[in-house]
């Protein structure tokens, strides 16, 4: 098969070449960019490349003190005989790589991924937790979209970033606001594609389950619920993405914790590989968002992969949905009884353990029943 054909299809070993192929080109154009834009500084005493900033009322003199060390470099940089060669901008991947052992060990590399990841996931909860049924009564109910689709769909083009303000009155400097805000900037987008979801569904089904005698409540159950749902998995996967720009921009704020944070600190203090192995660690956990969002698309919704219904599926459902559930009670919880966090550890660890063997096990008979 041609390489070059329109929508042509990979095999798995082309998927697989190819992708390794990627990979090295883009650390070979990183190692080259890191090697372009790389300095050498002389190994003299007292060489500095910070010079102060001409600005306020001793801007004249803090001049003089700039040319005076540029001078003085400028004689140590042509005297010295032996260099050294720094990456200031683009930091090497090796140099990326040795940066992990002081994040996780100084910077509580593990703790803060898992207090941004936390936050997210809140956000991530009570977005989907009204934009569903809101949708659902906008694109459902001519009265409804006649009122509110307009407004609904003018909310995409609000300047998120330029609300913070507005957040930080409402709630404060603490978690409650960031979780608001992220919950915000995902429920703009998702509210309206949820509508229009709706408008999506083939009005066969619609036709055959009114001549069944179906009422309102049977249609949305049986035909609106399962032809969104499969839709909006998409949609909340690939707009769940952008919550990782809205929550490191929330977490640059007060800064108790978070990756936001931690890159916050690294760039002011100009330590560039710690700031890149930052941005790796976002990317790994995205990376992994959108896998785990496409496993859940093939196991809640299997009509749109599978002609017939599979052993294991009921299984790995139950597994998935005792997790769900779990996380919403967490929200929930933290939100009105913190109190019990303790306690709610405990059961949401044997909880998640419950759920995994449900879905291990699901998946034992799924693929059994595959492979034959």
């Amino acid at each position: 098969m041609s390489l070059f054909k329109l929508r042509g299809e990979l095999t798995s070993t082309q998927s697989v070449v190819l992708g390794l192929a990627g990979l090295v080109f883009i650390l070979v154009l990183w190692w080259v960019l890191a090697e372009s834009f790389s300095r050498d500084i002389p190994i003299v005493e007292n060489y500095t490349q910070e010079l102060p900033i001409a600005k306020g009322p001793d801007s004249l003199r803090t001049v003089a003190v700039r040319d005076s060390i540029i001078l003085s470099d400028s004689l140590a940089f042509a005297n010295a005989t032996e260099f050294r060669k720094v990456y200031p901008t683009v930091p090497l991947p090796t140099q990326v790589v040795n940066a992990f052992p002081d994040l996780v060990k100084e910077d509580r590399l593990f703790y803060n991924a898992w207090r941004s990841i936390w936050l997210n996931i809140r956000g991530y909860f009570w977005a989907i937790f009204f934009s569903i049924p809101l949708g659902f009564v906008i694109g459902l109910f001519p009265f409804f979209r006649g009122m509110f689709s307009k407004p609904v769909d003018a909310l995409r083009y609000l300047p998120l970033a330029a609300l913070i303000g507005l957040f930080i009155q409402w709630f404060g400097f603490g978690d409650e606001m960031k979780v608001a805000f992220l919950a915000f900037g995902i429920l703009v987008y998702l509210l309206p594609v949820v509508a229009q979801r709706i408008n999506e569904v083939n009005d066969v089904y619609t036709k055959t389950v009114f001549t069944l005698a179906a009422t309102k409540w049977q249609t949305i159950k049986t035909v609106f619920m399962p032809a969104v749902l499969s839709k909006v998995i998409d949609d909340i996967r690939v707009l769940t993405a952008i919550s990782w720009t809205y929550i490191i921009f929330a977490e640059y704020l007060n800064r108790e914790g978070g990756l936001g944070a931690l890159i916050y600190i690294k760039r002011r203090l100009g330590q560039v590989p710690d700031l890149f192995a930052l941005l790796l660690v976002i990317v790994l956990i995205g990376f992994t968002q959108d896998r785990l969002f496409v496993y859940l698309d093939k196991r809640l919704f299997p009509h749109k992969y599978y002609k017939t219904t599979l052993p294991g599926l009921l299984e790995i459902k139950y597994g998935i949905y005792a997790i769900l559930g779990l996380i919403a009670i967490m929200v929930f919880q933290n939100l009105w009884i913190p109190s019990i966090t303790g306690t709610m550890n405990m059961v949401a660890l044997i909880t998640v353990l419950a759920g995994l063997i449900f879905i291990l096990f699901g998946e034992f008979k799924l693929q059994k029943e595959l492979r034959k």
